[in-house]
């Protein structure tokens, strides 16, 4: 295992990546006993495990996807026997939803049960159409105040993107990082101040760990101790805090939808289209790759199912 989250490093796969990818390297080795060694299984025994997740286990597609991925992973890149032929797995069948969309009164509803940080974290959510992980990563020069603009860097798929600066929330932002920079120089101060930087940044440019354009947005309240370098650092905070608060927020306003903090980058992009954007438009906002992505937008749009009268009615 030692050698695995090695290799994952050398990829530059994300830490979180690293973490799910040892436990299903894990999980395999356990399913057959835990005493015979990866390398002396192959394509068969891979097969029976992945069809067992969805036998036995009734695992989501994705899930499904997720293990294949590491396993995958663990035979090409760490033993060097990649698996030859196409696998055939009993596959989970793979469900479209329509995305879950708030109205933009129930959106309203919903911040008036926020407060603080989380509640400028939502807002941004909604107003910037990010993912909730783009949210917590957010480094202070990633926000252009002079431009409007949000920079959203290393995104889903490790592709950057820009989007829009909600001017609602333009001054309040201002005033909570200028917060976050007089905490960041305290910690300087103590001799601390050292933030995470991707892709081995650290190395080539020794100062910047220290810099103030480097600095989470959302930083957390306390330092902890980087679990790769084992420096003490200031992390970003824990995503739980706001997907709880705003769980807490959709039940104390009376929204019984199944409804999380993706659900208002749903609505951004939703409530965008209705607004007359472009497609294309919204389909840099969002960062999608194939415009078939955002197309599943204009099948929950308001004006759309407005327009449609029931046969019921017509009575």
């Amino acid at each position: 295992m030692d050698q695995v989250k090695e290799v994952l490093r050398y990829h530059h796969y994300a830490y979180r990546t690293e973490v799910t990818y040892c436990q299903w390297i894990v999980r395999y080795i356990h399913y057959y006993g835990g005493k015979t060694h990866p390398r002396e299984m192959g394509r068969q025994q891979v097969e029976a495990f992945l069809s067992n997740l969805v036998g036995k286990k009734n695992v989501a597609a994705s899930t499904q996807r997720q293990a294949l991925n590491a396993l995958v992973f663990l035979y090409r890149e760490v033993l060097d026997m990649p698996i030859e032929g196409e696998m055939m797995p009993i596959r989970s069948k793979k469900k479209v939803h329509p995305p879950t969309v708030l109205t933009k009164e129930e959106v309203q509803g919903m911040f008036l049960k926020l407060k603080g940080t989380h509640l400028l974290m939502a807002k941004l959510l909604y107003g910037a159409g990010l993912r909730l992980m783009e949210c917590i990563r957010l480094r202070i020069q990633d926000v252009d105040f002079g431009q409007n603009k949000i920079y959203v860097r290393g995104g889903k798929g490790g592709k950057d993107r820009l989007s829009v600066l909600p001017q609602n929330i333009r001054d309040e932002l201002r005033f909570h990082i200028d917060r976050v920079i007089v905490q960041h120089h305290e910690d300087l101060v103590e001799g601390f101040g050292a933030v995470y930087l991707p892709h081995a940044l650290d190395r080539k440019y020794p100062n910047a760990a220290r810099e103030t354009g480097w600095q989470y947005v959302f930083p957390a309240k306390k330092r902890s101790i980087d679990p790769r370098s084992g420096r003490e650092m200031r992390h970003h905070v824990l995503e739980t805090g706001l997907q709880k608060a705003v769980k807490r927020a959709v039940t104390q306003s009376g929204i019984h939808k199944k409804a999380g903090c993706h659900t208002l980058r749903h609505s951004f992009a939703t409530h965008m289209l209705e607004n007359g954007i472009n497609i294309r438009v919204l389909q840099t906002l969002m960062g999608h790759a194939d415009v078939k992505t955002t197309e599943i937008y204009t099948h929950v749009m308001k004006k759309d199912i407005d327009a449609i009268e029931s046969p019921l009615d017509q009575w």
